[in-house]
């Protein structure tokens, strides 16, 4: 009896880890907040390392996260841990998660992709939107 519940609950440990690896999350991040952007990347960081595959999407304000010359509000270490926006972000794309800066964010600021920081790229309207719709996906926005 005690090998069958051993049994029984590994197998339900495995379904549960299954179930959780089969969503996607995007997290949208869009607010100027400093504050915010950090705490959407604190919680994009749990669901990664949670084995949650994840992309993250910036636009308007908080696609200035992804800019090597970035204002000092995305750079600035923030309390209780001393991280910034774009400092957590670059643990993000290292632990393996898909970052973008929207379609029109470049074009808005007159730059073109060599402003943005290693690891970032430019989201794909139609690839997105197809991420953003599948019924397995999770969307965070901030």
């Amino acid at each position: 009896m005690k090998k069958t519940l051993i049994i029984a609950a590994t197998v339900a440990g495995l379904a549960t880890a299954a179930q959780a690896s089969e969503k996607t999350l995007v997290t949208v991040v869009t607010s100027p907040e400093p504050q915010t952007q950090l705490m959407a990347m604190v919680l994009t960081m749990q669901a990664v390392q949670q084995g949650t595959p994840t992309r993250i999407l910036l636009c308007g304000p908080g696609g200035d996260i992804a800019l090597k010359d970035a204002p000092a509000s995305v750079t600035a270490p923030q309390p209780p841990k001393g991280m910034s926006p774009q400092g957590l972000m670059l643990k993000i794309i290292d632990a393996g998660a898909r970052v973008e800066v929207c379609a029109i964010y470049l074009p808005g600021r007159g730059v073109g992709a060599e402003a943005l920081i290693d690891g970032v790229g430019v989201a794909m309207p139609p690839e997105m939107a197809g991420a953003m719709l599948k019924d397995d996906t999770i969307l965070w926005s901030f």
